[in-house]
């Protein structure tokens, strides 16, 4: 690590020569892999841009001049390279360094971004403030060839190519966005390069030029650059000149003599350039290159094998659901299931491998995701979409306008609700409750545990309109299943525990931790009631009403936001029942964004385990005018008045 040790910022690195940049390329993935093998992360699209970030960083004068990371879950090396690599072993743990691109982290940092296809959008809209308030630095933008199956990249590359600013667009083509990319764009680019024409075309041509005594590898080389300006002028460079792009490439973005020299000649070219590198994601590790789809974030791993460190010993949520999913969809041929470039991560691939014709990935287009299962609605289909909290928020108005409006049969599995460890800020399902339950004709539910959730995926793919289920990252509990999912009834929640002091109403992952808190409360002789509410919307009010007059405090626990929440929906019912005499407290996640770190760290920092929740209700009972011995003593002297009248019976 002699090479990487020496660089505390891109200085540093240009006082390396370039021909020690590939000794300083293994390094870097030798260090790569060492942290993500004991942390997870993003390993596969990291070990993919190691030359290409190299190269920008030694052409460009960074910070001055600005890199914009689109996702920037690729950018470890940007980091290593950036005056982190001393901390690069806290990546994604609890307060270290975040997996992605982060501002407040370090001024090479110019754009916070967890999701696809924003990148090209930030990155013309510094150009645009380039220009209003001066500044001669270079913008650049790498962006994967799967954002540009999202909208916003191509809106974003229509606007910058009309404007004739000077902007550099540099499109990392592994063929690859998480799954193996879909539709007409991807199948554009690709088929330029694994035609088998133009594949014989190219070996014939270099086996002949080889064969020229004395001349033939000089001759082999110029043709090879021959060839690079040819490709750039009739095959994929067409689409990206229409948008009003100089196109450049493509390029091998592995190898420096390729990657620097065209980099030296782009950064000088005026107007809108894009240029085109082709890169193998997970380069330089095995099971990488075999598996990029498992390997785009994985969790920590045996380094030799490339195997799990740990393995599950009970299914995960999102196993239980597409399980659930495909039973129900061998009962029903109008279900079928969507998916915006996530066939792996939502577990669809089990829902493919039965009915490939009944699953359908639409990229990394979320908006047309929801107006796709729209329309399948419409005509009489039972659409699924499934997808993970953070990014159904990018296709909320397609939710509410689209779907919701016409109250379609659209069922949505929402998958990592809540809290979702180390990937932190932009992909904690924080927001879910709050956005959809306000929305006219929507149902939302959230499961206690997995034979719940498999009773809620029924329910959402035989209720006569739109439905959510919205469940947590990670394995389930390990409850009993019941033989058969069956629909529940909509808006009706459940009471695990009645009591008259104390009623803890949850929702979703945290019920079981109220209960627990509750048997506690009730050992210390504060009766306490838990309802496990099920339904965000519509929520059971009689229920939590019938409850609520019969004691002086309500809490309510959510793993999501408080503001706009389940807990505000409870509080809206009680205000319209007249219910005013309670003392009342809200558990959930807090007006700001969340950090990364592991679940059930972050659990226990916001109140959301058992003793958090115990902790709650006892401050809450503290607070109060009646103090907890106080609400003790009262239970007391009603389970000795009924054991009287009980006696007297």
């Amino acid at each position: 690590m002699a090479l990487l040790k020496s660089i505390n910022s891109p200085a540093d690195l240009k006082r390396i020569a370039p021909e020690q940049y590939p000794a300083l390329a293994q390094e870097i993935r030798e260090e790569i892999l060492s942290v993500v093998s004991h942390v997870g992360g993003h390993l596969a699209s990291n070990l993919g841009v190691v030359e290409l970030t190299i190269a920008l960083h030694s052409i460009l004068d960074t910070p001055k001049d600005k890199i914009v990371w689109d996702t920037s879950n690729q950018a470890y090396t940007h980091k290593l390279l950036t005056g982190r690599r001393e901390r690069f072993h806290t990546l994604r743990q609890y307060g270290g360094l975040s997996g992605f691109c982060k501002r407040e982290e370090s001024e090479y940092d110019t754009f916070n971004a967890g999701h696809a296809g924003t990148g090209v959008s930030a990155a013309y809209g510094m150009v645009e403030a380039r220009e209003l308030l001066g500044g001669g630095h270079k913008m650049v933008c790498v962006v994967g060839d799967g954002a540009l199956t999202a909208g916003m990249t191509l809106e974003g590359l229509h606007h910058a190519g009309g404007t004739g600013k000077d902007f550099l667009v540099v499109l990392n083509d592994n063929q690859m966005s998480i799954s193996r990319n879909v539709g007409a764009i991807s199948s554009y680019l690709n088929r330029t390069f694994t035609g088998d024409f133009y594949t014989k075309i190219r070996e014939e041509a270099a086996h002949f030029l080889e064969a020229i005594p004395h001349i033939g590898g000089d001759m082999k080389k110029f043709a090879r650059r021959a060839e690079e300006l040819a490709k750039g002028v009739v095959l994929p460079g067409l689409l990206f000149e229409e948008l009003g792009f100089r196109y450049v490439g493509p390029i091998d973005g592995h190898n420096f003599e390729h990657l620097l020299p065209s980099l030296h000649n782009v950064v000088k070219l005026k107007g809108p350039t894009l240029l085109h590198v082709i890169t193998k994601k997970g380069l330089g590790y095995e099971p990488a290159m075999k598996n990029s789809v498992w390997f785009h974030a994985c969790p920590a791993f045996i380094k030799e094998t490339g195997e799990p460190a740990k393995k599950a010993v009970r299914p995960s949520y999102t196993t239980i659901a597409v399980n659930t999913l495909v039973k129900a969809a061998r009962a029903d041929k109008r279900i079928v299931a969507i998916t915006a470039a996530m066939c792996d991560g939502t577990g669809l691939n089990a829902f493919e491998k039965e009915f490939p014709n009944r699953l359908y990935d639409v990229g990394i287009a979320e908006q047309h995701a929801v107006t796709f299962a729209a329309g399948l609605a419409a005509q009489g289909a039972r659409p699924v979409v499934a997808m993970y909290s953070t990014f159904l928020q990018r296709a909320y108005d397609q939710v509410v306008h689209d779907v919701a409006t016409q109250n379609l049969p659209v069922a949505f599995c929402i998958d990592r609700g809540g809290l979702v460890a180390e990937d932190g800020t932009t992909h904690h399902g924080a927001f879910d409750y709050a956005y959809l339950r306000h929305v006219p004709n929507m149902v939302v539910m959230a499961p206690k545990d997995e034979n719940e959730l498999q009773h809620m995926v029924k329910t959402s793919v035989t209720h006569d309109g739109p439905a959510a289920v919205r469940y947590p990252r990670g394995v389930s509990l390990g409850v009993a299943m019941d033989p058969e999912p069956v629909a529940l009834p909509v808006g009706k929640g459940e009471l695990l525990a009645d009591g008259t002091d104390v009623a803890v109403i949850a929702v979703g992952a945290p019920v079981w931790q109220a209960a627990q808190a509750a048997e506690r409360l009730r050992r210390e002789g504060i009766s306490t009631a838990v309802v496990n509410a099920r339904f965000v919307k519509p929520l059971d009010a009689e229920l939590i009403t019938r409850i609520a007059k019969r004691v002086r405090y309500l809490v309510t626990v959510e793993e999501g936001t408080r503001m706009g929440g389940f807990g505000s929906a409870v509080l809206e019912a009680l205000s319209d029942a007249g219910v005013t005499h309670l003392t009342t407290k809200l558990i959930g996640l807090p007006d700001w964004y969340v950090e990364q770190g592991p679940q059930d760290l972050l659990r226990e920092k916001y109140g959301l385990t058992a003793e958090g929740i115990y902790q709650g209700v006892k401050d809450l009972l503290g607070k109060s005018p009646v103090d907890a011995e106080t609400v003790a003593g009262h239970s007391r002297v009603r389970d000795f008045m009924t054991a009287g009248d009980e006696q007297g019976s």
